[in-house]
């Protein structure tokens, strides 16, 4: 599948190709074996403090509210240190007394596991990357930290199906700064006016795509509840990311039109 000017799509790994805050939330709620997630913190917690049940899941909605609000810089510290500090600090607030690293770190190790193995690239996603793929190059762009989003890749096993990855951990500059937009271009031999980005956050994802100049961004809305004011403005929507052939098929058309009407002069008929 190939459109008029168009040679090449970035897409956006966490809840754009992958449902990340899906499988987060899954990890809280079932563990690696089957069992209610908080089931094992609770053998976790009562082989150490004699916790009760009440007040394990009490720790996993606390970890659960820190997981949204969440802000890392990883200059100042690491993800996994981030992360057993949520655990530390959930453990802490509900049970008092002084705080138990190790503890927090075993209840973490074990949401991460879980999380990773429910990430998944859903087959009908995979389906419409491979016909994507037939005229158009593809790349993976993803935000944060280098060692969560090389282990979230590896995890739902995309790396097939894209010509090259690129995780802004890794680079100077993350979403929405041109240059590493510009690095993926240069990376595909493509100019910005030749791409499309796709992604679910206005913030990284479209406004990233609208800096660095390229052809179109689109924007992931899954609740479709548009604001009346969205800032910055997308140049399409979509609900599901299986909409997208559909987006490239329609800026054809306009491309298609466009290129009559110059051939006849700018002529309607």
């Amino acid at each position: 599948m190939g459109v008029h000017g168009v040679k090449a799509v970035f897409f956006d790994l966490d809840n754009t190709l992958v449902d990340t805050a899906a499988a987060g939330r899954r990890a809280i709620e079932e563990g690696a074996d089957g069992r209610p997630l908080s089931v094992q913190v609770i053998n976790a917690l009562q082989s150490k403090h004699h916790y009760g049940e009440g007040e394990a899941r009490l720790i996993c909605d606390k970890v659960q509210a820190k997981l949204l609000k969440e802000c890392h810089d990883p200059a100042k510290m690491c993800i996994t240190d981030l992360r057993i500090s949520h655990w530390e600090e959930a453990i802490q607030e509900t049970m008092g007394g002084e705080a138990n690293r190790d503890l927090a770190a075993e209840c973490y190790f074990l949401w991460k596991t879980t999380r990773l193995q429910h990430l998944t690239l859903a087959e009908d996603t995979r389906g419409m990357l491979t016909e994507l793929r037939k005229g158009l190059r593809l790349l993976l762009l993803t935000n944060g930290d280098k060692q969560t989003q090389r282990e979230k890749i590896e995890a739902c096993a995309c790396q097939p199906y894209f010509d090259a990855i690129v995780v802004g951990g890794e680079q100077k500059e993350e979403k929405p700064a041109p240059s590493i937009f510009h690095y993926c271009c240069d990376l595909l031999g493509v100019q910005p006016a030749e791409c499309v980005m796709v992604g679910d956050s206005l913030d990284t994802d479209i406004q990233g795509g609208l800096n660095a100049g390229l052809k179109a961004t689109v924007w992931l809305n899954k609740a479709m509840t548009t604001p009346v004011d969205i800032s910055p403005v997308p140049h399409y929507i979509i609900s599901s990311v299986l909409d997208l052939p559909a987006v490239l098929q329609k800026m054809e058309h306009k491309i298609n039109d466009k290129l009559g009407t110059d051939h006849t002069g700018g002529s309607n008929e």
